[in-house]
């Protein structure tokens, strides 16, 4: 029987994130969807599916340069952490931060700020806000979870509305006779799911009131933090435990602002670096040619031998305890390096299996349908979510539909219709990486917040679908209307009036 290129090529991911979801253990799920995809792909000859799955699956990935460099890139941003933890810099901050932020919503307010300044890589976004607002979050009870969720929702949809990312360089290189940036601008004001997951974020803050299964996190962090404190006010001693491994006294918040600054400048430099910039290329073009995974890599690199000779300089560590900081920090990277692994490889069976093209030809099938044109934009949505949920890519997503779509409309950038279809495949591609348990980018939100993945993936949920339902609603729209400012109007009065009915629904529920 032929499983390639057929709706059984979807069943390795299907697979593992339901099994995700129900037992909420992520690594046995995982591994028991590469299994199925390797047994698939072998026709179920046991020899052939341990050599697909291991030696093109396992090894294949972690001997990609792409991959090597994000975890490389993983493993550095993890020892900076640890030595900004160690130096003090981190716990410094929370003080200072505590005495500038006064609210729970300013904190969320400043988290998500932070998240849309940083809009270069949602790599790097997600590690880089999550050691920066952790201490803040904390000061002021938010949750893991919620925190979780403030950095993911600020990872993907920001760089998918940012001309220079990475993500805008993606998108550009699957366009072919057209004007790939120009598209990707045009398209920006018709990403509904980035526009308004943003609205979203904003508005809950506003309204200060969370539901679902975020909600009862939110409910558990309260009760955890009341706890704590009765048990600290109950102690003798009065003293607090002394933290393991032992933080510097004489750190301040610079010892955290400089790390990360040198960080930012450092990764930019490093990116346009790849692109050629120092050999003539302009700012954008650089970007968009950047190889990301190697220009991160340089980026930290040097930003990580910067931070360690502040530290010394400033007598906060010692060369030794800098040394000691770095297994340290690669150690806790472990589990995040572990589940990017097991993601890679997922998506390495379901591509040996043709998942991609085949759910490609169904989409390119209802694309010449012309009677469903005005309504292609909310299909193709809809089809990108799936696609990016099931095999936890974004950019897989992109390099299947966006061609498909430009085909269909020959390339004619005077087409409003096509400028929509594309959106609506970046807006899908981001909604279905955004919930995926398998996404790289979730995980790395997850690493990022330390909260346990299963946990930071359930309480997305209900948030990220919300979103994608008046998403889909505004897409239809747009099909017929094709007119941006319309369109996302009466998108963000949906969303902002859904979150006001969601709101009083809750407050009926727990007066009831």
């Amino acid at each position: 029987m032929e499983f390639t290129n057929t709706i059984w090529s979807l069943l390795p991911a299907v697979t593992a994130i339901v099994l995700a979801l129900i037992t909420k253990e992520v690594y046995s799920s995982l591994f028991i969807g590469i299994c199925a995809g390797g047994l698939l792909y072998a026709s179920f000859n046991f020899t052939t599916a341990m050599e697909h799955i291991f030696v093109d699956g396992v090894i294949g990935q972690l001997s990609d340069s792409w991959n090597v460099g994000i975890l490389v890139f993983l493993v550095v941003l993890g020892s900076m952490v640890m030595l900004m933890n160690r130096a003090g810099g981190s716990a410094a901050f929370g003080k200072w931060a505590v005495t500038h932020v006064k609210t729970k919503a300013g904190a969320q307010v400043a988290t998500i700020v932070l998240g849309m300044l940083i809009f270069i890589d949602d790599y790097f976004n997600c590690l880089t806000v999550g050691s920066v607002m952790r201490p803040l979050t904390d000061k002021h009870g938010i949750s893991r979870e919620k925190l979780a969720y403030l950095i993911d929702a600020t990872a993907a949809p920001v760089c998918i509305i940012a001309p220079i990312s990475s993500w805008a360089a993606a998108v550009t290189g699957f366009v072919d006779g057209a004007n790939g940036l120009t598209l990707f601008i045009r398209a920006i004001p018709y990403n509904f799911y980035a526009l308004l997951t943003l609205v979203m974020m904003f508005t809950i803050t506003y309204m200060n009131f969370d539901y679902g299964s975020m909600n009862l996190a939110e409910l558990h962090n309260i009760a955890e933090l009341k706890r704590k404190k009765k048990k600290d006010a109950a102690s003798l001693t009065g003293a607090e435990d002394q933290p393991h491994p032992p933080v510097s006294q004489k750190g301040k918040v610079i010892h955290l602002v400089l790390p990360i600054v040198s960080l930012i400048i450092c990764c930019v430099i490093g990116m346009i670096y790849t692109g050629g910039f120092f050999e003539g290329a302009n700012f954008i073009d650089a970007f968009s040619n950047s190889d990301a995974s190697v220009g991160l890599v340089y980026g930290s690199t040097v930003a990580l031998i910067i931070t360690i000779i502040f530290f010394i300089a400033t007598k906060v560590l010692s060369f030794s305890e800098c040394m000691n900081s770095i297994p340290e920090g690669f150690k806790s990277m472990v589990p995040a390096i572990l589940v990017l692994t097991f993601a890679w490889t997922l998506k390495a069976m379901t591509d040996s299996l043709g998942a991609a093209e085949y759910v490609g030809g169904i989409v390119a099938n209802v694309a010449d349908n012309r009677a469903l044109m005005s309504l292609l934009p909310a299909l193709v949505f809809l089809v990108g979510i799936f696609l990016a949920f099931a095999t936890g890519t974004s950019w897989g997503t992109f390099g299947i539909l966006i061609p498909i779509v430009v085909n269909v409309f020959g390339g004619d950038l005077n087409n409003e219709l096509m400028i929509i279809a594309i959106s609506a495949c970046m807006a899908g591609a981001v909604c279905g990486d955004h919930c995926s348990p398998i996404s790289d980018t979730t995980i790395m939100a997850s690493a990022g917040a330390e909260c346990d993945h299963i946990s930071h993936v359930s309480t997305q949920l209900p948030y990220a679908i919300t979103v994608a339902a008046v998403s889909f609603v505004s897409y239809i729209f747009s099909g017929f209307i094709r007119n941006w400012a319309i369109s996302l109007f009466i998108g963000i009065v949906l969303m902002i009036g859904t979150l006001y009915v969601i709101k009083n629904i809750s407050k009926k529920k727990v007066s009831a």
